[in-house]
């Protein structure tokens, strides 16, 4: 059919009316239930609470279950979401990305589970029961609310998640609140502690005074924070010894010396307790007017420009030299609660670069700090700590008792300069380790805690150790994992090659109890530990952490023993929750729904984690680390990160900046079906930008595929494959051709869902529907669809093929465009339906065949530009619909036989009247007007129309047609060859 064609598509009429009207009613126009308006936000509510009705009968996920039953296992386990506040974008990428996988392991015939989780205890929670019910809770009244408050949590999102089209068991979801999961948690944790990998130490962690706990290395973030640098001078203690160490007799008469040291921190000057110097840095000793400065060499020049002095350099030493001198508290002659003296110690981490050269060291508030001063023989008892853990000096602390630390900053300078050892200060804008909740900055302070070792060493009671420490099992595990996009293995590497200590304790309420009795005289354990973690696994299992928190010493150790013990207040933090989930789903709550089939001869395995590229940091490294700490192996096969929301001008999706897509209001708007062509539709590897004018894109794309649904579905309304299928052998060769074509569209789609990308996927449909279909195909289909003999050959090839097209892209879009895909299904199944798309799998279309698909991608390519030249001739009125125009192709030997070989459907092809084929050395098209009559039925410009005088306006081809549709004789013919 032409263009003019196209513009005014016939309609079924009576045929009484004169000209073009009057055989309408022969033509087979169009028809389908499946309308053009996907009226997404009113119909969508209607399929979700049809997936998920599970009153009658079991729910769709349940019954998809049961069908796949013994098919290969694929096991996307679910990084749970935290119970707290309403969904937004962030969630709906996360959650469409997880959806649209399975369900593509679904069609490829697997059983693609999905068991959604949640995220339960923590400080978030506790923050929100505090806002409302305020801080002096009891720790029972804490975890009754905060259990609550997190199933209402729970239930709002899941609600939020289902309206995204997201098939899942949201009747048996995993939440690490469930006592069974608690109760998992202390197992895994006894395991964890057997295998030689729990320890107890005083060690200086990251810590929150927001929080009033500390943090692991997974929960900081970097931002920029203001402070002020200071350089700070420590007196000789020794002038004599001073001098000697740089082979000096003795000091300029009349001078003292100080050794000078810069920092950012100045906080930490009140607990200061050491100096550190390298032991291979030259070190100089400078005379100036306010006295004798020790610095590194290389820095003297900066340092006195600093300063605002002048000086000469009496003597040079290196650092060797300086260990072991001993130098007075820059506060020494101010309060007596100072009068201390802080030793060099000398350090390889000490930098050269910028400050001093010398490095002073608070070891409860420093990692580098803590290790040289134990290392040097500092006593732990020894060790200064005097900022509480809300941010304030002990009350009785010298000079600055009772201030908050970031509030004493201002006092400290001021002490220190009235006490003529403030060299230098000024302000700075550098990188600063934040609390990811808070947004706050933290410090390192030096508390007791247990903690994951990473190297080797003896762990209490370990009675299994492992065969290699944990970092070296978990580098090796990333090596047997595939990540996507691949630079997420060098990330997730790094992290592990080079990350402390795990610091697995918290001092806070809602979490998993770390259930141990510790000496109330030497710390130690209680002896029967390991069997008290059994019974304290078996109290949670009936009871929850709740009936834990009410277990007394005495009924724990007997009244013996229990005078002697404190209970130990602390939990486990939450990336130990969620880390272990693997352990407790895949082998514990949920085994059932993984009949052997999620689990490595050595552990559970799930095929795949995917989560923000965050998680590198968070759930990926905790699962990793507890995979192999449990297992000597990572729990997954696969670790898929997707980027954070944007708006179009690459910022933060956030309420503050208003630029955030909310996904309830687009649902009401446009309908999850845009979101989830959104999420398809963007690549995910990096951050994915959306804002309205982006959807609106998405919009005109959806609906591209949708009319192009349409008017594959309105043209097979009467086609039964059972009965009218035409075999292949005997189809026109452009619907072989067609269907080739699709089967190599599959193997490239398919072949992107098995590496988990769909941003190519949505972007070639589109193309495929757009020029493969909509320009090519169905162009030339429609005369053959419309005007041919309902059941004649040439118009039951067009439909097998457009049958098996339509069956192939259902399984195509299904994935993401899940409610039309759902919409279109039981019109296109019809008997067949067994009530999903979702039951079936990926189509099996004919093999592509290799010559057909060269031979007509040149059919194509000769074909674009006779449509260029006939478009010229329109542009300048020469012709009207390319009906209108007749063509002379002069082309080279192989390009005339190849068209010659369609016979008369070249003109088809073409969509003109007539074609000519001559030779020539090289390609032309020359276009014409046709000379001939347009037939009123096809409008085809024919020299026979009127050849039957019962149907002066039509053309012989339609008199044939017309003839077979009434069973009156043969239809037109057309070539298969």
């Amino acid at each position: 059919m032409s263009d003019e064609k196209k513009s005014a598509a016939p309609t079924k009429s009576s045929g009484k009316t004169e000209g073009a009207n009057a055989y309408r009613a022969t033509l087979n126009m169009p028809d389908t239930p499946f309308p053009m308006r996907g009226d997404l936000p009113k119909r969508e509510p209607a399929w979700v609470a049809d997936w998920n009705d599970s009153a009658n009968d079991k729910g769709l996920y349940m019954r998809l279950r049961e069908a796949r039953k013994g098919a290969p296992l694929f096991v996307l386990h679910d990084g749970p979401p935290y119970a707290n506040g309403q969904i937004h974008m962030g969630h709906a990428v996360n959650k469409i990305l997880k959806d649209t996988i399975v369900k593509s392991r679904q069609l490829a015939g697997f059983d693609a589970q999905y068991i959604p989780g949640w995220d339960c205890h923590g400080l978030p929670i506790e923050n929100a029961i505090e806002k409302k019910h305020g801080r002096k809770l009891s720790r029972d009244d804490m975890q009754a609310k905060s259990r609550a408050y997190a199933t209402e949590q729970i239930d709002q999102q899941r609600e939020d998640f289902k309206r995204l089209g997201v098939l899942g068991d949201w009747e048996r979801p995993y939440r690490t609140m469930d006592f069974a999961n608690e109760a998992g948690e202390i197992r895994a944790f006894k395991r964890v502690i057997e295998r030689g990998f729990v320890y107890r130490g005083l060690k200086p962690v990251y810590w929150c005074f927001d929080c009033g706990s500390s943090l692991a290395e997974f929960e900081i973030e970097y931002a920029d924070k203001k402070s002020d640098t200071l350089d700070v001078a420590f007196e000789t203690d020794d002038a004599a010894q001073l001098a000697n160490a740089f082979g000096l007799a003795g000091l300029p008469a009349g001078k003292s010396a100080f050794a000078v040291i810069w920092t950012t921190t100045a906080w930490t000057i009140p607990a200061n307790q050491a100096l550190n110097a390298h032991p291979e840095f030259n070190y100089a000793l400078v005379e100036t007017p306010m006295g004798c400065l020790v610095l590194a060499e290389t820095l003297v020049e900066k340092c006195l420009e600093r300063f605002g002095l002048e000086g000469t350099v009496l003597a040079t030493t290196t650092g060797d030299k300086l260990g072991g001198l001993n130098f007075r508290h820059p506060l020494y002659d101010v309060d007596a609660g100072y009068q201390r003296l802080s030793p060099v110690y000398l350090a390889d981490y000490v930098s050269d670069g910028d400050g001093t050269g010398l490095v002073h060291s608070a070891p409860a508030y420093g990692v580098d700090d803590f290790n040289s001063c134990i290392a040097n023989g500092l006593a732990y008892d020894d060790i200064l700590n005097p900022v509480q853990g809300n941010g304030a000096y002990a009350a009785d602390f010298p000079l600055f008792g009772g201030l908050h630390i970031w509030k004493a900053v201002p006092v400290i300078l001021e002490a220190l300069k009235a006490a003529g050892r403030l060299m230098a200060t000024e302000p700075i804008t550098h990188s600063y380790p934040h609390c990811w909740r808070h947004k706050t900055p933290v410090i390192y302070r030096a508390a007791a805690q247990w903690f994951i070792r990473m190297d080797e060493g003896e762990g209490v009671f370990t009675k299994d150790k492992a065969p290699k420490s944990l970092r070296e099992m978990a580098l090796a595990a990333i090596d047997h994992t595939s990540f996507y996009p691949e630079n997420g293995q060098a990330r997730l590497r790094d992290m592990i090659a080079n990350r402390p200590d795990w610091c697995i304790s918290r001092q806070r309420s809602w979490g998993v109890p770390v259930p141990f009795f510790l000496h109330i005289d030497s710390g130690e354990l209680h002896p029967r530990t390991m069997e008290i973690l059994d019974q304290a696994a078996e109290i949670v299992e009936k009871g929850g952490i709740e009936a834990w928190s009410r277990v007394t010493a005495e009924e724990i150790l007997g009244a013996d023993d229990a005078p002697f013990y404190t209970k130990s207040s602390d939990i486990l933090e939450v990336w130990f929750d969620s880390g272990s989930t693997f352990q407790h789903v895949l082998r514990g709550s949920h085994a059932h729904s993984y009949p052997n089939g999620a689990f490595h001869a050595d552990g559970p395995e799930a095929d795949l984690y995917l989560e923000g590229h965050d998680q590198h940091r968070g759930w990926f490294h905790s699962s990793l680390l507890l995979g192999c700490a449990l297992y000597g192996r990572a729990p997954y096969k696969g670790l898929l990160t997707h980027g954070f929301t944007i708006d179009s001008q690459g910022r933060k999706m956030s309420k503050s900046l208003g630029n955030g897509l909310d996904p309830q209001e687009v649902n009401k708007k446009l309908g999850a079906e845009i979101i989830r062509m959104w999420v398809a539709a963007s690549d995910y590897s990096g951050d994915i930008a959306g804002d309205e004018k982006i959807l609106a894109r998405v919009v005109d794309g959806y609906r591209r595929i949708r009319n192009t649904l349409r008017f594959l579905m309105a043209n097979i309304s009467d086609f039964n494959a059972t009965t009218d299928a035409v075999p292949l052998d005997q189809m026109l060769e452009i619907d072989r051709f067609a269907l080739a074509r699709a089967a190599e569209f599959q193997a490239e789609v398919l072949k992107h869902f098995d590496i988990y990308e769909f941003h190519p996927v949505v972007s070639k449909l589109q193309v495929y529907c757009s020029e493969d279909l909509g320009a090519f195909y169905l162009d030339v289909l429609k005369d053959r669809l419309y005007t041919t003999a309902p059941k004649s050959l040439a118009r039951r090839s067009a439909q097998t093929a457009l049958h098996q097209i339509t069956h192939a892209m259902l399984r195509w879009m299904a994935p993401f465009l899940s409610f039309t895909a759902e919409e279109a299904w039981p019109i296109l199944a019809g008997e067949a339906n067994q009530g999903s798309i979702f039951f079936e799998t990926f189509a099996a279309l004919p093999s592509p065949n290799e010559a057909l698909l060269a031979k007509w991608a040149r059919i194509r390519a000769i074909r674009d530009q006779a449509n260029k030249a006939i478009e010229d001739l329109r542009a300048a009125g020469t012709v009207g619909a390319s009906l209108q125009a007749t063509l002379t192709i002069t082309a080279g030997a192989d390009d005339a036989a190849l068209l010659r070989s369609l016979g008369d459907d070249l003109r088809f092809v073409t969509i003109t009247s007539a074609v000519t084929v001559v030779n020539g050395a090289q390609l032309g098209i020359a276009v014409a007007p046709s000379a001939a009559v347009k037939c009123d039925r096809c409008w085809h410009y024919s020299a026979d129309v009127g050849i039957d005088p019962n149907h002066p306006a039509i053309c012989g081809r339609c008199v044939s047609n017309l003839a077979e549709a009434e069973g009156r004789g043969a239809g037109e013919t057309r070539s298969i060859a």
